[in-house]
Formats: structure tokens, C-alpha cells, sequence
């Protein structure tokens, strides 16, 4: 179940308000002890999360639940940065977890969203790598401000009799973010230049319908391992011809397959439609290039 990007927090009494983590997001499936952790385009992603894995494993009921994988630092604040060097900093690594869709046997999405919390959390381990996602209810502007302080990075409203929608983005969820960000395909690169080395920027763009719109260059976020790691991945997508319409210096671009997908922190939309100061955050390997569009902030009514 995916949410609507909304432009202001509210309060309502039918309503609930979580911490919207910066992670991957990831499904467990938790069977006879067994546990499979799947991200959100499906891959199964068991044996990169070892750790993860074997504390589900004392939960006691056979179950499939939802929520975000996260490196925490050491204020407690989630970073999608810092998930992508777990390997380094295993001792960081949490899941948060915010819904239950199945419980020994039965489908629990029909439930409304504060029984299925209720049920998640008594199955919970206590302590642990994976923690319960909490909630408040009816404040959500408060809640949203101590967020922002915080510098997380926005929230999660729900309606607090609602179901689970399979693979559907509805506006029984919806995200209030406290800085822009935004998930973006990588179709191209441009050269390096000074003392830079492996490559200067990368082409970013986002599906419109079935057609591949220009959104911005991102040169900034890069240190030497990920400039070198990332433009070696790139070359195994080579491209010969160009995948969108004129874009700036693309005589300089080499272009690849859109498989890429980035998340990309910057300051505003131009009237142009691209992004204005684009800094790389990483790789995004829990979705795929088809689902990202521009997600643009709507009003709740």
C-alpha cells in the first residue's frame, strides 16, 4: 500500500499520524519460523539483511507484515544514506514495522488499520532490531512540527478505520515531507572534469505516461567510492541512442537504460519542471524505474 504526497499537515480525529521512515521499505513473510524479507518491486532481499532475518525469527506466529528498514544515527534519526553503508555499521540497522496483513492463515487487510496495529504490536518482540512504529492520534500539524525539528523526514497520516490496499497508492495514506525529495531514473551521464574522476553528473528523469521527461543533472552527493562503484554500474547500461527529447549538454551525454533509480534531495521545482540544486542520496534497489513519476505535492480535498 502506497501513499499520496499531500502539501500540509492537518489534524482530524479519524486520523492517525506515524514517523514516515527514510529507508527501504520491506515486506516479511514469517512462516514455520522461516522468514523471507521482500522489497517493494518483489526481490527477495533475506540474505543481504542476515541480521534482520534472525530477529524475526522469535516471532511465534506464522504472519506477513510491512514496514521500513532503517540506519538509525545516533539521535535515532533514520537516514537513507546510512542505510547504504550498513555493511559498515550493522549495529544500526532496525525495522520498523507498521502493519500486518496476515496472521496464521487469515487476511487481516479488511480490518480496520488501529485493530490491525493492535494485533501487530502483541506479537512484537519487546527489545530487538525490530521495533513497533508508533503512532499519535488527531495532532497531526504538532506532530508534523516536532518532526521537522527533529530533522526527520516528514510524516505518515492514515485513516484510522482504514483497510489495506494490495499495490494501490490511495489517500487512505497520505505523506507530509519536511524537505523535498524525490526518486529519480538515471538515463545518462556527463564527463568528468578538474580533478574529478569517473563522471560529472547524471541525467535524471521521470516517467510521464509512457514517455521519459528531462527533470535535471545531479553533480553533488558523491564521494570517491560511490563516484567509482556508481560509474561502473552505469557502463554495463550503455546506450547508443538518446532516451528523451533535447536536454542541456547532451552532446557531452552518454546515455543508458533506464534501470536506475535515485533518490535526489533538492530545493524546489522550476517553472520548467526540473529540480532545482539536485543532490544524490543513493540507489534505490526496492523499486522499480516503471513506478517513478513526479510526485508533486496535492491538496488533501
Amino acid at each position: 500500500m502506497l501513499a499520496t504526497l499531500i502539501d500540509e499537515p492537518f489534524d482530524d480525529p479519524d486520523w492517525i499520524y506515524e514517523i514516515k521512515w527514510d529507508g527501504f521499505r520491506v515486506m516479511a513473510r514469517i512462516e514455520r519460523g522461516s522468514v523471507t524479507l521482500l522489497s517493494r518491486s518483489g526481490i527477495d532481499v533475506t540474505k543481504k539483511y542476515p541480521v534482520i532475518a534472525d530477529a524475526l525469527k522469535d516471532i511465534q506466529s506464522d504472519v506477513v507484515i510491512d514496514g521500513e528498514l532503517v540506519a538509525l544515527d545516533r539521535r535515532g534519526v533514520s537516514h537513507f544514506q546510512l542505510l547504504q553503508r550498513y555493511a559498515e555499521k550493522p549495529a544500526s540497522l532496525y525495522y520498523y514495522v507498521f502493519d500486518l496483513l496476515f496472521k496464521d492463515g487469515t487476511d487481516v487487510r479488511r480490518k480496520p488499520l488501529l485493530e490491525r496495529k493492535r494485533a501487530l504490536r502483541s506479537i512484537l518482540p519487546k527489545t530487538g532490531r525490530v521495533r513497533y512504529s508508533e503512532h499519535i492520534a488527531r495532532r497531526g500539524s504538532a506532530f508534523f512540527i516536532s518532526a521537522a525539528r527533529r530533522g526527520l523526514e516528514g510524516i505518515i497520516a492514515k485513516r484510522a478505520i482504514g483497510r489495506y490496499y494490495s499495490d494501490t497508492r490511495t489517500r487512505e495514506w497520505l505523506k507530509i515531507k519536511c524537505a523535498h525529495e524525490q526518486e529519480a531514473i538515471i538515463v545518462g551521464f556527463t564527463k568528468p572534469k578538474g580533478s574529478r574522476k569517473h563522471f560529472g553528473s547524471l541525467v535524471l528523469a521521470v516517467f510521464e505516461g509512457k514517455r521519459l521527461a528531462y527533470v535535471g543533472h545531479s553533480g553533488g552527493g558523491f564521494d570517491e567510492r560511490t563516484l567509482r562503484s556508481l560509474h561502473k554500474t552505469m557502463l554495463t547500461l550503455k546506450s547508443a541512442k538518446p532516451l528523451m527529447g533535447q536536454v542541456a549538454r547532451e552532446s557531452d551525454v552518454t546515455w543508458i537504460r533506464p534501470k536506475l533509480v535515485a533518490e535526489i534531495k533538492f530545493t524546489e521545482w522550476t517553472k520548467s519542471g526540473q529540480m532545482r540544486h539536485p543532490v544524490f542520496l543513493g540507489l534505490r534497489n526496492d523499486k522499480p524505474a516503471r513506478m517513478v513519476i513526479r510526485e508533486v505535492p496535492k491538496r488533501r480535498v
